[in-house]
């Protein structure tokens, strides 16, 4: 495309985003480009028309920019334009600072994303067939009751109420704790489940302990073999001119339900740090006026989990990208950190 094209475009484009009205080439030359008359403005967005970068809704309106328009401006874009909403500090204190869990992660970082843009984001843990146990601890909370912890490699960390002797005191738990850990660490769930059937008859540890770790890992083992999805922000789709009108919304929000269809779109983003699907390029007939912007995260061991962006396809690319990328980061270290201290 000839370079005075492109910043045309770049332009409607720009100013759509922030209007989500038609643009006409006055808008153009007075707001963007004014060393360019409306008349060669209004001759390139013909042009423009023609090669499907742009539609006329009405006759006497301005120009709108297509899905090959928004693809056109998103492989364009630079490591300069891709810029976040928001500070690293100020995403680390407002939303993971207290967070314990990988369930709390997803659901902060979730959050964090819709709350930032005003979107409804997407966090998907994917399956993990292959968790590894780092330690088992068992935590004192009263007499006759502690709180049993398992922590994986992958970041996972699993806690449940469990009835224990009275007998045992804190340090009485502490060793059961330890002798478990190095007797399984590095084990997989799995295998877990089928080492303690042996191990409860060998082993001094309370009978109940053990019978609560093996159910705790079984749920766990059942629960990670499968991809998991948490989606917030819904409501903010709601809030742009584009889903006004009530069948419009009513469509898009049953969408955003079919989880199945969410999650296949995620896994297909596996391997690429930053990737959009926009308009009808996400295969989702409902959605075939938004956009899907999608990064990936660092879970530990190699694996990766997705989170994402649904919104018009007016939304500002770079902003988006560099909040995505941000919220990753912050997910990959929060993960990180919390292997270690582990």
């Amino acid at each position: 495309m000839e370079e005075r094209k492109q910043r045309i475009l770049q332009a409607i484009i720009d100013d759509y985003v922030l209007t989500a009205m038609p643009v006409g080439s006055r808008t153009i030359s007075r707001k963007y480009l004014s060393h360019l008359s409306s008349a060669t403005i209004r001759n390139e967005m013909s042009d423009l028309t023609e090669q499907g970068f742009l539609s006329q809704p009405h006759v006497s309106a301005g120009r709108v920019p297509s899905p090959q328009a928004y693809r056109l401006y998103v492989d364009l874009l630079t490591d300069e334009q891709i810029r976040p909403l928001t500070s690293a500090e100020e995403l680390r204190r407002g939303y993971f600072s207290q967070v314990s869990h990988l369930e709390g992660l997803m659901r902060s970082a979730a959050q964090a994303l819709a709350d930032i843009t005003g979107y409804a984001s997407l966090v998907m843990l994917p399956r993990q067939a292959e968790l590894r146990v780092s330690a088992l601890q068992l935590v004192p909370v009263s007499t006759g009751l502690a709180l049993l912890v398992i922590v994986t490699d992958g970041g996972i960390i699993r806690d449940a109420m469990v009835q224990v002797s009275e007998q045992l005191d804190a340090d009485a738990l502490y060793a059961i704790s330890r002798m478990l850990s190095e007797r399984f660490s590095g084990a997989r769930l799995r295998e877990v489940q089928l080492a303690l059937t042996e191990f409860a008859d060998k082993a001094p540890g309370d009978p109940m302990v053990l019978q609560s770790i093996m159910e705790l890992a079984s749920r766990m083992d059942s629960q990670t073999a499968q991809d998991s999805l948490t989606i917030s922000g819904t409501h903010n789709i709601l809030g742009f001119p584009e889903y006004q009108d009530a069948l419009k919304a009513r469509r898009l929000l049953s969408a955003l339900d079919d989880r199945e269809r969410l999650l296949a779109l995620m896994r297909a983003a596996e391997g690429r740090e930053l990737t959009v699907q926009i308009g009808p390029e996400s295969g989702i007939p409902e959605m075939r006026e938004c956009s899907i912007a999608l990064a990936q995260y660092r879970l530990g061991r190699g694996q990766r989990g997705t989170i994402g962006l649904i919104g018009p396809t007016r939304m500002p690319y770079g902003r988006v990208f560099g909040t995505l990328r941000q919220v990753s980061h912050a997910m990959s270290e929060a993960l990180v950190s919390r292997q270690t201290a582990n």
